[in-house]
């Protein structure tokens, strides 16, 4: 096998929660070694969700709970639920753990032995908690020259907001996200959480640290990385920022709706939250949903004669399209559709995801047996290179998973210094019973 693009490169990993994990999920899948330094007494928050004490009898009573941090295989909580998180296996392929707590001197000391023998540290914490841990990209220069540092913080490492905890939810509220994909007549808390500035600053994270390593590999430096995520996300909104600059006017919140398409939303078809979407771009693509839909009276009144009048009238559109679709099956109307020259398409759930012909064909989902809770499918890599074939490798790492292999091989400890850090409680597979969540 062809060897992948970043092996031979070490990346230490400091995440949490989405966005900095799916970052190093990446540089892991083409071949960095990414090494998960995790604490045992100062838990991070909303990560590997072991800030929560769940039992069986939790699950059990709440069926329905699909909160995909506290989600388990079969639904069975089972020892160690910190490695059986939905939430956080389905980005921890790949990578290595070892635990160490880095707000003590003797972790402080382990870690800087790390970041000598690395290439790239990774994190998206508040930006004043890694000042407080004395892990800054100026604390950690001294020890290693080379360093590639990148930091994720929500909106920099300076400013007003530079130590405003947050979630992507908070960044696209703050940059105008969850008001514009708000319905009419509805609050913008009405949408639902979507995170898309976690994914947006993952991969652009990923992007960054293959430049600087690029640069250094011409200039022999390394530098330190900021990727502010909510500027990183806001620039995904710049056709309406740019309208707002140049016309002085805010857009309204969009729901479903096109600025100019109609009709243009999601109806319901027969079965249990089941939808298809249609689209209708021209005066062409309505006459042929006319035709799908039969031509019936209405289809043919002068509120829908054209693209702006079927526009200005698309609540009334959306009521009569959603009387006719709600008793079809939505695969099989969107293949009539899609053959009349109508854009459509069936909301897939992920159940239909892992049943898709399209996806089946391809090999996207791949296997991975986890020790403790078993083989499940699960998604595969973002992107294929013609010429250096690859997979999934590992499963998602266990807390503390090789910590053998790195502090004996990787940092050279005496096996007097491992014992004596066990001891401390730096080295270990569970966390304590009471643990303490991270502020």
């Amino acid at each position: 096998m062809n060897r992948l693009p970043l092996e031979g490169i070490r990346v230490v990993d400091v995440t949490v929660v989405w966005a900095g994990p799916h970052c190093t999920q990446l540089l892991a899948e083409w071949g960095a070694e990414v090494i998960r330094v995790e604490p045992l007494l100062h838990i991070q928050p909303s990560t590997r969700g072991a800030e929560q004490q769940v039992t069986q009898e939790m699950v059990d009573r709440n069926a329905d709970s699909r909160i995909p941090l506290y989600s388990y295989p079969n639904r069975i909580v089972g020892p160690r639920t910190f490695n059986r998180s939905a939430a956080f296996n389905s980005h921890a392929r790949n990578k290595r753990s070892m635990t160490c707590d880095v707000t003590t001197p003797e972790g402080l000391e382990v870690f800087r032995r790390l970041i000598a023998v690395s290439d790239v540290f990774v994190e998206n914490n508040v930006p004043e908690t890694i000042e407080k841990a004395a892990i800054r990209y100026e604390d950690l220069v001294p020890y290693n020259p080379r360093l590639i540092m990148l930091r994720m913080p929500a909106y920099g490492l300076s400013g007003p907001f530079k130590n405003y905890r947050s979630f992507g939810t908070h960044m696209e509220g703050m940059t105008g996200h969850h008001h514009l994909r708000s319905y009419p007549n509805l609050d913008p808390s009405m949408t639902g959480d979507a995170f898309t500035a976690d994914a947006a600053g993952g991969v652009m994270g990923a992007l960054a640290v293959m430049m600087a390593l690029r640069h250094r590999r011409r200039t022999g430096k390394g530098q330190l990385i900021e990727l502010a995520q909510a500027e990183n996300f806001m620039a995904y909104l710049g056709e309406i920022v740019l309208d707002t600059s140049m016309n002085a006017r805010n857009w309204p919140s969009q729901g479903n709706q096109h600025p100019t398409h109609a009709p243009h939303n999601v109806y319901p078809c027969a079965g249990e939250d089941r939808w298809i979407t249609i689209d209708v771009a021209t005066d062409g693509e309505w006459t042929a949903l006319r035709g799908v839909i039969g031509d019936p009276d209405w289809t043919r009144e002068a509120r829908f004669a054209d693209q702006l009048s079927r526009w200005q009238h698309h609540a009334e559109l959306d009521t009569l399209l959603a009387d006719w679709t709600c008793d079809k099956e939505p695969f099989a109307l969107w293949r009539r559709l899609t053959a009349a020259g109508v854009t459509a398409g069936p909301v897939q759930n992920e159940q239909d995801a892992y049943a898709c012909p399209q996806l089946d064909d391809r090999g996207f989902f791949e296997e991975l047996d986890h020790p403790e809770f078993g083989a499940f499918r699960y998604p595969g890599l973002n992107l294929r290179m013609s010429q250096v074939p690859n997979h999934l490798r590992r499963y998602p790492v266990r807390l503390g998973e090789d910590n053998d292999y790195l502090y004996r091989e990787i940092l050279g400890l005496s096996e007097d210094e491992r014992a004596e850090l066990e001891r401390q409680g730096h080295i270990a597979m569970d966390y304590p019973t009471a643990p303490v969540v991270a502020e």
